[in-house]
């Protein structure tokens, strides 16, 4: 079968438990992939890429498990996998995290009917332009940040904290990255990550992960997301531009971000990436391999 290549990464929208099935499955293959669609389909373009699958009933293939083309990423993974119990996954708050409780409704009965009623309490990123009645450009007591984007410029607006749910992080520091970024070639970079502090929400354009004590737990994963270690890593689940999942974040190992780490999170990006290296025993080949694939941020 020739199929786009996203459910080799759980995106897409195939079913997660069709995609387990297929990744755990010993009767399927793997005999080609190609993560530039147009390569194969002329002026097509399949976010994700392309792959050519073989089924066969009687066979007993290695199931695929973690789909990684790079046979030098396959082993940097190999040396990382055994400290994925914790990942950086399990720090991501989805864009759907923040919504909107019944009082804004029964304080502002006229917002009812604007859009439909699944998306009602959706703190949209048309939210600024949705609701423009409940935001304010300045902070009154009561009130919360609100990261968003309007006019294709990033915005922060204050509105009333009774009206927005907590997640588990409205009043504490984390970190939002826009919900989409690039095109998911391997080893591109982020859009740069935002330090958000005690309460602050956002809107669905962004993913925010953390939910630390201090502000500079806060930046010190800002930091790590920085890193080309960290991103070549993102770069085994992230083949699209969608980075909005826990699944996607979860082959990146959790860090101690306080200043008793064995990371010098005060160190520069470049100097973190190669305390990175060394303790996860990556070789030269490894190492160089992340150093000319991913591009660098700063």
């Amino acid at each position: 079968l020739i199929t786009p290549a996203r459910f080799l990464n759980q995106a897409g929208a195939t079913p997660k438990e069709w995609n387990r099935k297929m990744l755990n499955s010993d009767k399927v293959k793997i005999l080609f992939y190609s993560e530039d669609s147009s390569k194969i389909f002329n002026g097509v373009d399949i976010k994700g890429g392309v792959v050519v699958t073989y089924y066969d009933q009687r066979a007993a293939f290695e199931p695929i498990g973690v789909f990684i083309k790079e046979d030098t990423l396959r082993g940097i993974f190999d040396k990382v996998k055994p400290h994925l119990r914790e990942n950086i996954g399990n720090l991501v708050h989805s864009p759907d995290s923040y919504r909107f409780k019944d009082i804004l409704f029964d304080e502002n009965p006229e917002l009812a009917g604007r859009t439909d009623r699944a998306h009602a309490k959706a703190v949209a990123s048309s939210v600024f332009e949705r609701y423009p009645e409940i935001f304010e450009d300045a902070p009154k007591a009561g009130c919360v940040k609100v990261v968003g984007r309007k006019g294709g410029e990033r915005k922060v607006f204050f509105t009333k904290a009774e009206y927005l749910n907590d997640p588990g992080n409205l009043h504490t520091w984390k970190v939002l990255i826009a919900g989409a970024i690039g095109s998911g070639t391997f080893g591109e970079t982020l859009s740069e990550p935002i330090i958000a502090g005690p309460e602050s929400a956002h809107t669905q354009t962004f993913v925010s992960m953390g939910e630390f004590e201090t502000e500079q737990e806060a930046a010190a994963l800002s930091k790590y997301l920085k890193t080309k270690f960290a991103r070549a890593l993102l770069g085994i689940m992230k083949t699209t531009q969608n980075n909005q999942s826990k699944t996607v974040w979860s082959k990146i190992p959790m860090q101690d971000f306080t200043p008793a780490s064995d990371i010098g999170w005060n160190k520069s990006i470049p100097e973190i990436d190669r305390q990175l290296y060394k303790k996860y025993g990556l070789d030269e080949t490894e190492t160089q391999f992340i150093e000319s694939h991913v591009k660098e941020m700063t």
